[in-house]
C-alpha cells in the first residue's frame, strides 16, 4: 500500500530559485529523501525516470493506519532544549528571512504537523509535504510520498531538527519572482479541496496540538506542541482504571501518570503556621508568607495552619485563594474553634487526591471561641499518604499544674507534653481511606499511620533562663545568637529526651524568635509583662521512609506585624510514590465558590491599580513659564 499512489493532490514539483541545473535524469539523486537540488523543469514523463530517490534499506514498512496515533517511544524520546539553544532562540539568532532568490535552502516549518510521531505518514518531513502542496504532477507527489515513507528515522529526526527555518518553496498564491513557479501556482479547486480533506483526515486527531496551542518548554522545538500530553487510543480502551494496579497504563494514580507530572517523583510542599492573636485586621499582602522571595517557583501544595484565627474565617480563606491565584484551588478547609487549616493545591493535580478526612482533639476549652487542642487533616496523593496537624498547646496564662508535676524552669512543660500525648492518641485518622502500610502502623499513635506527617503550630515552648539572659544573647551576631538561644529552648531539650515528637525532625533554625512582639513593631514585648522572646511557632515533620522528606527552607516572616507572633513557614521536597485507583477519590472536588471569589478579587484590585496609575499620570501638570 505504501508504494502505491496517494490521491492526486498536487502537480509537479516546481524548481527552486537559485538551484543548480538538473542532471536530466542521468543518475539517481544522492539524497535518500527529496533532493535539495531540484531540476529546473520537470517534464510530463514518469517522475521516477527523472529523479528516483535512493532508499537505503528502510526498516519494516510502516502501516498507514497508524497515521492517527502517537508513538509512546517517540514521546519518551523527545529531546529537551539546552540552555544555549534556548538562549539562541530567545535572542533571535536564527537565520534571517531574505528574498526568495537569495534564500538558502532549508527545511521549512509546518505547524500543522505534531512532533514525535511514529514512523508513519504523520512523520513525513514537513518540507516535503510543503513542496507537494505547492504544486507538481499528480504522480510525482505520490512517488515522493512513497519514497519519503521509507526514509530512516535518523533522517526524519534530522529533518525535524531543522524545523523553524524558512520554507524553500512558497505557498500557493504567493507572489514569486520565478516564472516557472508562477505557472505551478495554478492548482484547480478540485485538487485543492482534495488536499484539504486529506489533511483534515490526517490531523484532526491532533487538532489540540496545532499552531493554536501555546509552545511547550518540554519539547525539542519550542514551536512543537503544548504541555497537554497526548492520549493513546489503546490506553483509553484498556479499561485498567479502578483495577488497583500500580503499573497499568491507564491507571489514574499509577506510575505512568505519576511520571508525567513528577519525573523525579518529588513534590514541592509549603507548610506554614501563624498565631493571629484573634486580630480582625489582616495583612494587606500575604506574598511574603505564601510566595517568599527565596523561592523562584510556587509550590505544588500549600498547607496553612492558624491558631487564634480571625473572627471572619471565610475572609482569611479568600485571601489565601486570592494570593495564590487561579493556578490553585482550595482542596479542603477545616476549623476547630479558633484553629483553622487550609489546603490549596495546583489545579492540575486535584485529580490525584483521595477524599480528604479530618479529626479534632480538644485538650482544654478556655472560652466558647478559643480552643486549645489540635486539628488533623489527612489524604492520599497518588500513593503517598499525608497527615497535617496544627496544634495550640498550653500557654502560661492557663491554670497552673499540680505541684507534683512542676519541673525546673517553666512548670507548663509537662502540660504541653500531655497535650501532645492526647493528640497522638485522640486523632481518629484515617477513616475510609486505607492505610498505605498498615503493618507499620500503631493504633496508639496516629503519626505512624501515614507516609508523611507534618505537625505545626503554636507549641508554646519557651526559652529558659529569663528575659535578661535572652536579651543579652540577642545582642550578638545572628549566627552566634541563634545557636546560643537554641541551647535554652525547652522543646529542643524535650525532643532530645524522647518525651515529645518521637520520630520527628525539625529543619535547622536560622531566624530570630517568633514571639512575643509589640504589634506593628519589630521590638519584643515592652509591656509590663515583659514576656521572654521564644521559638513558640514551629514546624515538625516525620517520614515513614527514610529520606522521603527534604527540608529546603525554614524561616519566619518579619514583615507581617499584625500579631504578636510572626508567621513561620517551611519549604519541603517530598517523594511521591505511585498508588492505586481503588480508593475513595476526591474526583476533582474543590471549593468552587471560593475560587471564583478569589479571581474576582484579583481582577478588581488590578483594575484599581491601573486606575490609580492613570490618575497619577493625569494629575501631573507641566507648566511652561
Amino acid at each position: 500500500m505504501l508504494k502505491g499512489q496517494l490521491p492526486n493532490t498536487g502537480r509537479g514539483l516546481a524548481a527552486h530559485p537559485g538551484s543548480p541545473p538538473t542532471n536530466n535524469g542521468q543518475g539517481p539523486e544522492k539524497s535518500p529523501v527529496l533532493p535539495l537540488n531540484l531540476p529546473a523543469q520537470i517534464s510530463n514523463e514518469d517522475p521516477q525516470a527523472k529523479a528516483t530517490p535512493f532508499t537505503p534499506k528502510p526498516p519494516t514498512r510502516p502501516r498507514l493506519e497508524r497515521a492517527l496515533s502517537l508513538d509512546e517511544k517517540a514521546w519518551r524520546r523527545r529531546r529537551f532544549q539546552t540552555s544555549h539553544e534556548d538562549l539562541a532562540a530567545r535572542s533571535g539568532a536564527s537565520p534571517s528571512r531574505g528574498s526568495l532568490q537569495d534564500e538558502v535552502p532549508r527545511a521549512p516549518t509546518h505547524t500543522d504537523s505534531p512532533p514525535c510521531l511514529s514512523t508513519s505518514l504523520q512523520e513525513i518531513p514537513t518540507s516535503r509535504r510543503a513542496q507537494g502542496s505547492a504544486g507538481g504532477s499528480p504522480n510525482s507527489w505520490g512517488h515522493c510520498i512513497s519514497g519519503m515513507i521509507g526514509t530512516s528515522l535518523d533522517l526524519l529526526h534530522r529533518d525535524g531538527a531543522l524545523a523553524g527555518s524558512p520554507s524553500r518553496l512558497p505557498a500557493v498564491g504567493q507572489k514569486v519572482a520565478s516564472n516557472a513557479l508562477r505557472s505551478t501556482d495554478r492548482v484547480d479547486s478540485v485538487q485543492t479541496d482534495c488536499k484539504s480533506r486529506l489533511q483534515s483526515r490526517l490531523f484532526r486527531a491532533h487538532s489540540s496540538l496545532g499552531p493554536s496551542r501555546p509552545p511547550s518548554p518540554l519539547a525539542c522545538d519550542a514551536k512543537s506542541f503544548s504541555l497537554l500530553a497526548p492520549i493513546r487510543a489503546k490506553d483509553v480502551r484498556s479499561r485498567s482504571y479502578l483495577e488497583g494496579s500500580l503499573l497499568a497504563s491507564g491507571a489514574l494514580m499509577g506510575a505512568e501518570e505519576l511520571a508525567r507530572y513528577f519525573p523525579d517523583r518529588n513534590m514541592a510542599l509549603f507548610v506554614a503556621t501563624w498565631n493571629m492573636q484573634g486580630q480582625k485586621e489582616l495583612p494587606p499582602n500575604l506574598d511574603e508568607l505564601l510566595l517568599p522571595a527565596e523561592a523562584d517557583y510556587a509550590q505544588d501544595l500549600y498547607v496553612v495552619g492558624v491558631q487564634e484565627g480571625c473572627s471572619d474565617r471565610r475572609e482569611w480563606e479568600t485571601r489565601l485563594q486570592e494570593t495564590l491565584g487561579p493556578h490553585y484551588v482550595t482542596l479542603y478547609s477545616a476549623a476547630h474553634g479558633a484553629l483553622y487549616m487550609s489546603v490549596l493545591i495546583r489545579r492540575d493535580l486535584i485529580w490525584f487526591c483521595s477524599e480528604v478526612e479530618s479529626s479534632t482533639v480538644t485538650t482544654r476549652i478556655v472560652s466558647h471561641i478559643k480552643t486549645k487542642g489540635a486539628l488533623g487533616v489527612s489524604f492520599t496523593f497518588f500513593g503517598t499518604s499525608f497527615l497535617f496537624i496544627t496544634s495550640h498547646f498550653t500557654s502560661l496564662l492557663e491554670r497552673p499544674p499540680p505541684r507534683s508535676v512542676l519541673t525546673a524552669g517553666d512548670g507548663k512543660v509537662s502540660e504541653r507534653l500531655l497535650d501532645y500525648s492526647r493528640t497522638v492518641q485522640g486523632l481518629a485518622l484515617p477513616k475510609s481511606v486505607p492505610d498505605t502500610s498498615p503493618f507499620r502502623s500503631d493504633a496508639a499513635d496516629v503519626t505512624t499511620r501515614f507516609d508523611g506527617v507534618f505537625w505545626f503550630g503554636d507549641f508554646n515552648f519557651r526559652l529558659s533562663g529569663g528575659r535578661v539572659a535572652v536579651e543579652a544573647i540577642l545582642k550578638q551576631d545572628l549566627g552566634e545568637k541563634v545557636s546560643a538561644l537554641l541551647q535554652h529552648d525547652q522543646l529542643t531539650q524535650e525532643m532530645k529526651k524522647g518525651s515529645i515528637f518521637k520520630g520527628f525532625q525539625e529543619p535547622d533554625i536560622h531566624f530570630l524568635p517568633s514571639y512575643k512582639f509589640d504589634i506593628g513593631k519589630d521590638s519584643y514585648d515592652t509591656t509590663s509583662k515583659q514576656r521572654t522572646p521564644s521559638y513558640t511557632d514551629r514546624v515538625m515533620y516525620r517520614s515513614r521512609h527514610k529520606g522521603d522528606i527534604c527540608p529546603i527552607k525554614y524561616s519566619s516572616c518579619p514583615g507581617i506585624k499584625t500579631s504578636d507572633h510572626r508567621p513561620v513557614y517551611g519549604l519541603f521536597r517530598v517523594k511521591v510514590r505511585p498508588g492505586r485507583d481503588n480508593i475513595p477519590l476526591a474526583a476533582g472536588k474543590f471549593d468552587r465558590e471560593l475560587y471564583l471569589i478569589g479571581i474576582k478579587r484579583r481582577i478588581s484590585k488590578e483594575i484599581q491599580r491601573q486606575q490609580a496609575l492613570k490618575n497619577q499620570h493625569s494629575s501631573t501638570i507641566c507648566t511652561v513659564s
